[in-house]
């Protein structure tokens, strides 16, 4: 599928770490630093994900983010990424 795309998440391989370049189906948190220098924030909530895609991004890699409460608890993990043409 590496070639033509699941169009979901099953085109993730691997999650790379915050020093490893981006590759075909991998996907990459979003560091609290980029957050707070992107958003303004450290702790990114359901708020936040309208203005996801203000992180880098291309086709065949994805981000990843644990979004927060009202009260700054890790609630969930949100994915965005392009696995297709």
């Amino acid at each position: 599928m590496q070639h033509d795309g699941t169009h979901s998440i099953l085109g993730i391989f691997r999650i790379i770490g915050p020093d490893e370049e981006p590759d075909c189906g991998t996907v990459k948190q979003v560091t609290e630093e980029e957050a707070l220098r992107v958003l303004g924030t450290r702790k990114l909530t359901r708020g936040h994900v309208a203005r996801f895609e203000e992180f880098d991004h291309w086709r065949w890699y994805g981000r990843c983010a644990v979004l927060h409460d009202d009260e700054g608890e890790p609630q969930e993990i949100y994915f965005r990424g392009f696995f297709g043409d």
